[in-house]
């Protein structure tokens, strides 16, 4: 491998890394209980709210998407010619639609669940 595609897996690594740490700082602060721990009640209104962080994933998601679609019309119009550029913007574009596929899907199969239940 070169040293640019080699450098632009580290950096992508340590994105990955830096958000997965983020998240976790999100999930201390917010209360949000691990395995075999139990949460903390938390008010549903306020910079943490469950709303406010979905949007936010969702923004992200979308901005992960148009910096795919530039990248690639950036390579197509040949502008760059960074080949794993391309590709790793298109496969974390890709990652973070599939997580926000999964997530609404556990949601809904959740909103389901509790829609069925015996009063």
């Amino acid at each position: 491998m070169s040293s640019v595609n080699m450098n632009s897996l580290m950096a992508a690594r340590n994105a990955i890394l830096n958000q997965n740490n983020a998240l976790q700082d999100i999930a201390k602060n917010a209360g949000v209980a691990g395995p075999g721990q139990a949460s903390a009640p938390k008010e549903t209104t306020g910079p943490n709210s469950f709303s406010t962080q979905l949007t936010s994933a969702l923004q992200e998601v979308n901005k992960l998407q148009a910096t795919a679609e530039e990248e690639t019309k950036a390579y197509q119009m040949g502008e760059s010619n960074d080949v794993a550029a391309v590709m790793m913007a298109k496969h974390k574009a890709s990652l973070g639609f599939e997580s926000t596929l999964q997530v609404r899907n556990k949601l809904l199969s959740a909103y389901k669940d509790i829609m069925n239940m015996s009063v």
